[in-house]
């Protein structure tokens, strides 16, 4: 069985997690930040050290490629994210990238020969910071979405991906060879940690995820009348943010009452014009977050709470406008690479269960091409995309074996 440096991975998550745009231990490294694109340069090192075959393509992702016995084989692929959303933590993406490279590492140390390649990727913009869509990279990848809206999509200050990109190494690559073909790989897994806190509630190594949530989010626009907070009297407000205040609320009733456990909602910008403290709200802009694994119940609740909306808008003489920034279908997972995980796992003499995964990940584009799961390791409280997200060396080097016995078997069959 393959062996895992764990120090030396520990040493390389402590060293790219110095590369952020904030005081450490916060790690913020938004797209195409001069942050974001030395961390990319630090793992290309990394994967060189290793023998690796480098590939980028024309909107960044990183392919780092162990040329296997069969290279015209579809290969086994495994990876995850290094852009990090701000004062978020060093284990998010980062531990299936350099868990990734550490695991053919591993099988090299131990002299194994791939029959099919192995091929680390390390994808652009999983974060949806800097244009407000995540997975930008896979969902290109997987063709998922074109290349003429996703040039199109702009920053907060109107400037746009095509413009950014114009300011990168991947300016001139081919745009049109990035979305891979359906047969380009035989598998794909990826390493993370949960971001919940059942594997470490029920005292548990690995998890073997099953199905990933399908996401929605959307904009919302509420508009109403502005005034001076002491000369307009309640009775005659038309306050934008009450009515928003109460569409939040409904959004909640909503997705606790859709039927699902896996119904989750979010509303996590809100802002509210003109913002004065004695200036009442004339307008506020929203964005919803709607997760779940069944396409109908998340579809439900969306309608039950924009049903509610009209009624508040109605009630209270205010104006609403609404956008989709994305709406997914879910994934379920291979079969065959999810037991491949729980055979690793007991091999390993790692305790084991099947989990959803609630949050969406590279890999939910990734099953739009090729067979795909991921591995779950704990974190501490669950926490994520905060400056204390943490999995514990050991923790690490587990998800990591299983994730070496996992590509090894792929690799071969």
């Amino acid at each position: 069985m393959s062996s895992v440096d764990s120090a030396r991975l520990q040493e390389e998550i402590d060293a790219l997690a110095e590369i952020t745009e904030v005081v450490p231990p916060a790690v913020t490294r938004v797209l195409f930040s001069a942050q974001d694109l030395a961390a990319r340069e630090e793992v290309k090192k990394h994967c060189r050290e290793a023998g690796l075959t480098l590939r980028e393509d024309a909107v960044g992702n990183l392919f780092a490629r162990w040329v296997g016995s069969e290279p015209d084989l579809p290969a086994v692929a495994t990876g995850s994210h290094i852009d990090a959303i701000p004062n978020a933590g060093r284990f998010d993406g980062v531990v299936g990238v350099l868990g990734g490279l550490e695991a053919i590492r591993g099988l090299q140390r131990d002299g194994f020969q791939p029959k099919r390649s192995i091929e680390l990727i390390t994808f652009t913009s999983e974060e949806p910071t800097r244009f407000g869509i995540g997975c930008l990279g896979s969902r290109l990848l997987s063709g998922s979405l074109s290349w003429e809206k996703a040039l199109a999509l702009a920053d907060e200050t109107g400037r746009t991906l095509d413009s950014w990109l114009g300011d990168t190494p991947y300016a001139e690559k081919d745009r049109g060879a990035v979305r891979l073909p359906e047969d380009h790989y035989h598998a794909f897994v990826e390493l993370h940690i949960e971001q919940g806190p059942i594997l470490e509630n029920e005292s548990l190594d690995i998890g073997a995820v099953t199905h990933i949530a399908a996401p929605a989010a959307h904009r919302l626009e509420i508009t109403g009348q502005g005034g001076h907070a002491g000369g307009v009297l309640m009775p005659a407000r038309h306050d934008a943010l009450c009515g928003a205040s109460e569409f939040v609320l409904a959004l909640e009733s909503a997705a606790k009452n859709s039927g699902s456990p896996d119904t989750v909602a979010t509303v996590g910008v809100l802002q509210v014009a003109p913002g004065a403290i004695n200036s009442i709200p004339a307008r506020v802009e929203l964005t919803v977050d709607l997760r779940d694994i069944q396409i109908a119940t998340r579809d439900k609740t969306w309608k039950t709470a924009t049903e509610a909306l009209e009624k508040i808008a109605a009630g209270r003489g205010l104006v609403t406008a609404g956008s989709v920034i994305n709406e997914d279908p879910p994934a379920t997972c291979d079969p065959g690479l999810v037991e491949s995980i729980e055979v690793a796992a007991k091999s390993r003499g790692c305790s084991c269960r099947r989990l959803i995964s609630r949050a969406y990940h590279d890999s939910l584009f990734l099953s739009r091409i090729a067979p795909t799961t991921m591995i779950f390791i704990p974190c501490r409280n669950g926490w994520s995309h905060r400056p204390d997200e943490f999995s514990s060396p050991s923790q690490i080097e587990k998800g990591v074996a299983v994730l070496a016995d996992v590509l090894a078997k792929a690799s071969t069959s």
